[in-house]
């Protein structure tokens, strides 16, 4: 159910975190136009909301279908072929979100002006007050470096509230809802629970940076119609990550 806009929001600046994986829907490897408009939708109802809006992006529907070529190829000159491919998704997700009226910007790790914005910190927090989406690709700009690592570098850079960890699950699980029907959803961990228990949700740099400067890390599917508004607004289902609460 999608939210109101006169619901409280919980959090006010956020960075959302998606998996390339979520732009192919069935076809196997590329862009899904029908679901890049879906999700673009999705980000356009969270914007609405007056939520100051980062995203990251990563590269696994463009770069897997490129491994059958990558055969072979040493760890370097993969990751970079990683970073590029998160260009194409940050690209297209400009577009989509240009088609709704919502601005955004595409701001690379690795400069390449003609294409996109060079990452400086300014400029995005600049964007980010001027109401458009920032969408922040190409990782850290460095090799072994996951895109879950950008997303939680980049969200500490920005002063973001929280993360939002959009999958094709409701949150977090003690084992595969798909294949086990009892399988149990966690509203709640701490980031030592995530990395004692390697419940793999994000890398572990990515934990450790999002534990060190305590940023919450929110679980939930992007599948939902209305799923990510409802979240910020403490509603629908997720999992929440955040440190241990004391007394």
């Amino acid at each position: 159910m999608a939210a109101s806009r006169g619901d409280p929001l919980r959090y006010r600046r956020v960075l959302v975190k998606l998996s390339g994986e979520a732009l192919m829907g069935n076809t196997g490897y590329g862009i899904d136009m029908g679901v890049l408009t879906r999700i673009a939708s999705e980000l356009d109802e969270v914007a609405a909301l007056d939520v100051e809006l980062c995203l990251v992006v990563g590269g696994g529907n463009i770069y897997r279908g490129l491994a059958a070529a990558a055969d072979g190829m040493d760890r370097v000159s993969g990751d970079y072929m990683g970073m590029l491919a998160t260009v194409l998704n940050g690209l297209a997700l400009r577009h989509a979100l240009d088609s709704k009226g919502r601005p955004a910007r595409v701001m690379s790790a690795i400069p390449m002006p003609s294409v996109c914005e060079p990452f400086i910190r300014a400029h995005a927090l600049a964007h980010l007050k001027k109401g458009e989406v920032v969408i922040f690709v190409a990782g850290t700009g460095n090799p072994f470096f996951t895109t879950d690592t950008a997303a939680a570098l980049r969200a500490a850079e920005m002063g973001c509230n929280a993360i939002i960890k959009a999958t094709q699950v409701d949150g977090v699980y003690d084992a595969d809802p798909e294949t086990n029907p009892t399988a149990r959803r966690y509203q709640d961990l701490t980031y030592d629970d995530v990395l004692r228990q390697n419940l793999r949700i994000m890398d572990g740099p990515a934990i450790a940076l999002a534990r060190d400067n305590q940023i919450p890390i929110i679980v939930c599917s992007i599948k939902d119609k209305g799923g990510l508004a409802a979240v910020l607004q403490g509603k629908g289902c997720s999992t929440t990550i955040a440190p241990a609460i004391q007394g």
